[in-house]
C-alpha cells in the first residue's frame, strides 16, 4: 500500500511543482527526497487579506495509506491564527476523519479518499483568509479577531514581516496577478500517465523486444521468399 500512495504522491507533486500547473501560492519541496514528507511555504496573494507578503513555512506528512488516511499539516514556527494551534497544527476540518462521533463536523466537510493535497492546500489559504472562530484552536486570536480586529491585524501583520526571514534565497514571491494569470489560463493538455509505469515498464520492455524480433523473423521470411522466387525464374530461364 505503501508504494501506491509513493505513486500517487509522486504524481501530484510533480503536478503541483509543474510551472504550468501549480499553484502560484505555494513553493513546495521534499524533506531530504522523502515524497512522505513536504516542506511548504504558503503565500496568500489576496492583497486585501491581513497575511498578503508573508511566507508561511509550513511541513505536511503522508501515511503509508494514503488517500486512505489524510495528512498532517503544521506551520513552522506557529502563526497568529484562530484555527493554529500554538504547536503550529491547524484545526481545519478537511484533515480530520469522517465519522469521529465526539465532532460535530459533517462528513462531508472532513476527508475522504476524493480529496488531493491541492484540494487540502487551497482549503488552509481559505481558512487564513477566513478565519473560523466559533472552532478556535487560539482562543486568544479567535477572541481578538472577533472584538479587537485592529489588534489581530497589528499581531498578523508582525508575523508577516518575521515570515519574510523565511524566503528562500533567490525565490520570486508570486503577485496576485500570478495568481490570477493561473486561475484564467486555458487548461494544458496533459499527458496521460499510467500509475502502474514503474510496476509495468519492465512487462513493456518485453513486450516490445517480442514485437521487434518479430518484425525483424518477418523481414526475413519475406527475404528468403524472394530469394526463392528469383532462383526459380533464373532455372526456368535456362530450360
Amino acid at each position: 500500500m505503501a508504494s501506491s500512495a509513493a505513486s500517487l504522491l509522486l504524481r501530484q507533486y510533480r503536478e503541483l511543482t509543474d510551472p504550468k500547473k501549480g499553484l502560484p501560492g505555494f513553493h513546495i519541496e521534499l524533506e531530504d527526497d522523502n515524497i512522505f514528507v513536504w516542506n511548504i511555504g504558503v503565500m496568500v496573494l489576496d492583497k486585501d487579506s491581513a497575511y498578503y507578503g508573508g511566507y508561511f513555512r509550513a511541513q505536511m506528512k503522508f501515511p503509508p495509506d494514503f488517500p486512505f488516511s489524510p495528512p498532517s499539516f503544521r506551520f513552522t514556527p506557529a502563526i497568529y491564527h484562530p484555527n493554529v494551534y500554538r504547536d503550529g497544527r491547524l484545526c481545519i476540518s478537511i484533515l480530520h476523519r469522517s465519522g469521529d462521533p465526539t465532532s460535530d463536523e459533517p462528513d462531508a466537510e472532513t476527508w475522504s479518499p476524493a480529496q488531493s493535497v491541492e484540494t487540502v492546500l487551497i482549503s488552509i489559504v481559505s481558512l487564513l483568509e477566513d478565519p473560523n472562530p466559533l472552532s478556535p484552536a487560539n482562543v486568544d486570536a479567535a477572541v481578538d479577531f472577533r472584538s479587537r480586529p485592529d489588534e489581530y491585524k497589528k499581531k498578523v501583520q508582525f508575523e508577516v514581516e518575521r515570515s519574510k526571514q523565511d524566503i528562500p534565497a533567490g525565490f520570486v514571491m508570486p503577485t496576485e496577478e500570478d495568481a490570477y494569470l493561473s486561475a484564467s489560463a486555458p487548461p494544458v493538455e496533459e499527458d496521460v500517465v499510467d500509475e502502474n509505469f514503474w510496476y509495468d515498464s519492465e512487462e513493456d520492455e518485453d513486450d516490445d523486444e517480442s514485437y521487434d524480433d518479430d518484425s525483424i523473423m518477418d523481414d526475413v521470411d519475406n527475404e528468403e521468399d524472394e530469394e526463392a522466387e528469383a532462383e526459380a525464374d533464373m532455372e526456368h530461364s535456362q530450360k
